[in-house]
């Protein structure tokens, strides 16, 4: 079976060097997040880098003593050499090859030690940012499965990155090493570095092709690995775990994510394995290259042309430079494709919002004089065909508690969606005190308004955390945060839990209580209350609490929220008609408006839905 994502075709050789244009951009960020470390870690590698040509040449220096040794004084004894001294010299090059192991080890260790601070740093740092343009962003952005895939890349960058930072700097490292080893053999025997580039060129060229294979690999299956992460947690979540036992949902969740993990792991493999035979293949070649060198110094050395130390040096310097150069051109292949993954990061950077605070906004005005006016709105959600809201006009008054009624789907919630701005209506125009509600500065707007959605968020905080993310800059506000849960109902909850308002809720982390449905949801009016905004809206908030205590929240509400401009949406009658005026919708258009008498004596759809839910109460 396919994956559903439509397939990508694997990046040209030309994309592939375009990606290299992420590379500027993410080294600013490695030295945003620590110029020190970054300084310090491009330092060490510095230093470290002309270490493995002065041990080689140290080494070649040895053995040509010893063979010299040797030659003045054939079968002397050791103890007679150390008495007179010539072995001192051998004794120098032998402890000043130990140091320098000793030195490279150590630099070695440094360098780990702060590419894994600096690794740290920039996780952070990318995350946060990651986290703080995701808040810019639409929500119907979130509400694009596309954009999903695109932020869940975007988040596996954040923490799968950092092996480049230290190819690249490892690569910068090598490179210094390849040339002190290049001006070694350029004394000796220059073409033997063209003849070792020429041989690696097939192994480059292969990791290139299956680098970007792999890449394409990765981008085809992310809606499956999103899926395979959504399975894992629905089978092992407090949250789901009720229904998981009850309807023996296990089998079912461990087939799903079998089927898929097989599926990718199959595609894994059969690229693995293409891998593995060709890479075979091609090192081979780069292997006869570094042979037919060896034999060339092998010879010249029983010509007399080198010395048994010049031997050991250009071997062992040309296997060196042999692995150098492979690791280069790998690397650098390796790189080309990592950055390809860089797209997917900075791409999700370039995303910009269309909702946003004109260039000179206007504040919000305070009090709110007249309030808001629909005039003609109009609005579907994207991709979609049915409009959500069409021909939509009324007035919501300063002050005012205004009840919104209608079916599921009939565009309640799309309705207050528009009034908080979450999005723009696509035909007429939402006004406040008569200006345009684009006109406003967005943050300030969104800071006069109180929202309490039906599928509210239960945040696994404290309690009294729970309550403060109503209003962040007050979250430290014991006093307010108190007063909030006074009002919503909320105190006597939070009194009774073993730490009350320093009581972390939820089960997700240790000491954790969870809260019954009805619980949270006083807990999510507290934070309407904490909020003290102008515009207080409650999107079916109280669905969870039985009729009379959700008579009891509203109640309260509308005698603790005097002068607050009002949306109220609840499928229970009894709370509604308490409003100043009820909006009856029906399939995204105004149907009919007015008091709950009136609307009675109308004998419309509000008097049949309210008829049969007295009809149910008998």
């Amino acid at each position: 079976m396919p994956p559903t994502a439509a397939p990508r075709a694997q990046p040209s050789l030309r994309e592939r060097f375009d990606a290299l244009r992420n590379l500027p951009p993410f080294l600013r960020q490695i030295w945003a997040a620590s110029p020190a470390l970054t300084m310090a870690s491009l330092g060490l590698r510095l230093v470290r880098a002309l270490l493995p040509v002065a041990t080689l040449y140290v080494g070649k220096l040895i053995i040509d003593e010893a063979v010299r040794l040797i030659g003045l004084a054939p079968g002397a004894d050791l103890p007679s050499l150390w008495r007179s001294g010539q072995l001192d010299d051998l004794a120098f090059l032998i402890a000043l090859e130990f140091g320098l192991a000793v030195f490279s080890d150590l630099l070695g260790r440094a360098v780990s030690y702060a590419d894994s601070l600096l690794s740290e740093l920039f996780t952070n740092a990318t995350s946060v940012r990651l986290m703080e343009h995701a808040a810019t962003l639409d929500l119907e952005d979130f509400e694009d499965p596309d954009l999903q895939d695109r932020l869940d890349r975007a988040r596996r960058q954040t923490m799968g990155r950092m092996n480049l930072m230290g190819q690249l700097f490892g690569q910068v490292q090598d490179a210094i090493t390849v040339v002190t080893f290049a001006i070694g053999l350029l004394v000796y025997a220059p073409w033997l570095i063209l003849l070792l580039a020429v041989a690696l060129v097939p192994a480059f060229i292969g990791e290139s092709h299956f680098n970007a294979l792999g890449y394409s690999l990765n981008f085809q299956w992310t809606p499956e690995r999103r899926q395979l992460e959504y399975v894992r947690q629905m089978g092992a979540s407090v949250e789901t775990a009720k229904e998981v036992k009850i309807f023996g949902l296990h089998r079912f969740l461990i087939a799903r994510f079998r089927d898929l993990a097989q599926r990718f792991y199959a595609a894994n493999r059969a690229l693995a394995r293409r891998r593995a035979v060709w890479g075979t293949v091609l090192a081979a070649l780069g292997t006869l290259g570094y042979y037919v060198a060896y034999a060339y110094i092998v010879w010249r050395t029983l010509r007399g042309d080198f010395s048994i130390g010049d031997l050991t040096f250009l071997a062992g310097s040309f296997r060196r430079l042999r692995q150098l150069l492979e690791g280069l051109l790998v690397g650098f292949s390796q790189i080309a494709g990592q950055a390809l993954y860089l797209d997917d990061l900075f791409s999700f950077f370039e995303i910009e919002p269309e909702i946003r605070s004109p260039a000179n906004p206007v504040a919000v005005p305070r009090p709110i004089r007249r309030g808001f006016v629909f005039e003609n709105v109009g609005f579907r959600y994207p991709g979609a065909e049915r409009w959500a809201l069409r021909g939509v006009s009324f007035e919501l008054r300063a002050g005012e508690v205004l009840a919104l009624v209608g079916e599921n789907g009939a565009g309640k919630t799309t309705l207050v969606k528009l009034l908080a701005r979450l999005y723009d209506p696509d035909e007429g125009r939402i006004l406040l005190d008569g200006r345009d509600l684009r006109d406003y500065d967005l943050d300030d707007l969104r800071g006069n308004i109180g929202v309490v959605f039906q599928d509210f968020v239960r945040y696994h905080l404290t309690a009294g955390e729970n309550i403060g993310v109503g209003r962040v800059e007050a979250m430290h506000d014991g006093a307010r945060i108190r007063e909030a849960a006074r009002r919503a109902l909320a105190d006597e909850v939070i009194e009774a839990l073993p730490l009350k308002y320093e009581q972390m809720i939820g089960r997700r982390f240790r000491d954790g209580v969870d809260l019954s449905g009805g619980q949270w949801q006083k807990i999510a009016i507290a934070r309407a209350y904490m909020r003290d905004a102008q515009v207080v809206i409650l999107d079916e908030p109280t669905a969870a609490l039985d009729a009379r205590a959700e008579f009891e929240v509203f109640q309260r509400f509308r005698d603790l929220s005097e002068a607050r401009t009002t949306v109220l949406i609840s499928h229970r009658f009894s709370s509604v008609r308490m409003a100043d005026r009820i909006l009856v919708l029906a399939e995204g258009r105004l149907e009919a408006a007015g008091t709950h008498d009136e609307l009675m004596r109308q004998r419309g759809r509000y008097a049949e839905l309210f008829e049969l839910q007295a009809a149910g109460y008998r």
